[in-house]
């Protein structure tokens, strides 16, 4: 609630009452969007190496819940006003590392002795933490947004702080409750980098045919395993397919020596192989990104040119949202109640789709909403009389469709997909595709701000320029984008442990 009532109005925030130009606020609130998405990734790495999930998320919620009074501060006092504003958001930027790190601690509380049922219970589980996200959304799109415009800027922002204070009271209370048996286990990239040093040094070896001569560790083997960690199957010998080969064979020198720098684990090598597998399907996120951050932006830079009225009342345009939320809450409890038992029948998949699947199916609904983003704003110009501000209702309820299947099968996929031991980081960094499609979003505002000496599509006065093509361009970028994830998902293969 505290962040989406920040983020949701911040674009008016930045316009009305900082004076900033439409380029120049859309701008500063996708970079801000941006870092809080890269911001993840350190903190995903802290917990996997060296603090746990546990504490990474208490020392993540104290960071934001500062950035929050500091953003109530700066609204309220109008001396502090711009430099304590960008002090605040930073903050709450750099602390708002929740959802990637609590994800994953929420999936860990399930018993490992269910293995018939565990999987369903998870998968259901990061559908309906999702929902609870939304929940807060709701409140902070609607009631909050409602409370800046029409109370004030410091009580709506002073709210806000209120609720992140009290969200770590909350979570601190549930401290003894918590099932805590993933230890950290050390820098996932000090094991990545061994691989690569191992692979150099092993580069001639010739790999051996048999694949139970590759090497393999556990506690007692001289060679300590990391803790919490399912061994990973060997996914082929073949030197184009596997480095395993090279890189887990114990040459007579190193049976004594097991340098961690010239010998590494079957295990190890799978967790490189795993993330690098990761990557392309990481990498399709960047295009979504980039068109779902319309949502917060150029979606209620359309809404401002709308007809805004009902009855006496005039709706702010960044209180559209709700339809997004709404339709996230809705579409997530039928996804888990509806579609997934009737697609377990035909597909005998425990899930209902694969995670791969799932993604996918989302893909294509966004490039309908920006599709219908694109008709609304050639419509609007079209029109004589301005069209109400409803129109925009499909195309936040079909964002919020999209982000039940591609956001939330995000999650559970790169927690599933993702070493034991790197869960916090992989999950991280699905995030980051976010980062960069913030960036690629403020890119691509920047060159379609202006062309030449003329307005562009995106000048300060929507109604000079071409907001309709800037919809196009992202909804070819979709389509393009969906065509790659075609390739991807067919090349994926899913990893196998060993529990």
């Amino acid at each position: 609630m505290a962040y989406f009532g920040v983020s949701t109005n911040l674009v008016n925030y930045l316009k009305y009452r900082l004076h900033e130009g439409s380029k120049s606020a859309a701008n500063n609130v996708t970079n801000w969007e941006g870092t809080g998405s890269i911001a993840p990734l350190v903190a995903g790495y802290l917990a996997d190496a060296f603090l746990g999930r546990y504490w990474t998320i208490v020392l993540s919620m104290v960071i934001s819940a500062v950035g929050y009074g500091v953003l109530a501060a700066s609204a309220s006092v109008i001396r502090l006003e711009s430099a304590a504003l960008y002090a605040g958001m930073y903050l709450v930027a750099l602390g708002g590392v929740l959802e990637p790190i609590m994800a994953p601690f929420g999936a860990d509380q399930f018993d490992d002795g269910e293995d018939d049922q565990r999987g369903r219970r998870q998968s259901s589980f990061f559908n309906w933490f999702y929902l609870s996200l939304n929940c807060g959304s709701l409140v902070g799109g609607t009631v909050l947004v409602w409370v800046q415009t029409s109370v004030g800027w410091g009580v709506g922002y002073g709210v806000p702080a209120i609720f992140s204070a009290l969200s770590v009271a909350v979570f601190l209370a549930g401290t003894a409750t918590y099932r805590r048996d993933q230890p950290p286990g050390g820098s996932p990239l000090t094991r990545i980098a061994q691989v690569v040093v191992a692979a150099v040094r092993k580069f001639d070896v010739e790999i051996p045919s048999d694949s139970s001569m590759l090497y393999e560790s556990d506690a007692v083997d001289g060679m300590p395993a990391i803790h919490g960690r399912r061994r990973l199957l060997h996914t082929g010998i073949e030197r184009t397919r596997s480095q395993a080969g090279i890189l887990s064979f114990l040459t007579a020198g190193e049976k004594a020596a097991q340098s961690p720098w010239r010998l590494c684990t079957v295990t190890q090598v799978e967790e490189l192989k795993c993330v690098l597998r990761l990557l392309p399907v990481w990498a399709t996120g960047i295009i979504y990104a980039a068109a779902y951050t319309q949502v917060t932006t150029t979606f209620i830079l359309q809404g401002d040119t709308l007809d805004r009225s009902l009855g006496r009342f005039k709706v702010p345009a960044a209180a559209l949202s709700i339809f997004h939320t709404l339709s996230v809450i809705l579409w997530v409890a039928l996804y888990d109640r509806a579609i997934v038992p009737l697609a377990r029948r035909v597909t005998r998949h425990d899930s209902g789709f694969t995670q791969l699947a799932r993604m996918g199916v989302g893909l294509v609904i966004l490039t309908v909403a920006m599709a219908a983003a694109g008709a609304l704003e050639a419509a609007r110009r079209r029109l004589i009389a301005r069209p109400s501000v409803f129109w925009q209702v499909p195309q936040y309820a079909v964002v919020g469709a999209s982000e039940v299947f591609t956001l939330i099968g995000q999650m559970e996929f790169f927690y599933d997909q993702a070493p034991d031991a790197m869960r916090s980081l992989c999950s991280a960094l699905s995030s980051t595709s976010f980062a960069l499609g913030d960036y690629a979003s403020s890119a691509l505002v920047v060159v379609a701000a202006r062309r030449g000496g003329a307005p562009g599509w995106i000048p300060d006065d929507i109604n000079r320029g071409h907001l309709d093509y800037f919809f196009w361009l992202l909804t070819a970028l979709c389509v393009a984008n969906f065509a790659a994830y075609l390739l991807i998902a067919r090349w994926y293969t899913y990893k196998k442990t060993v529990d």
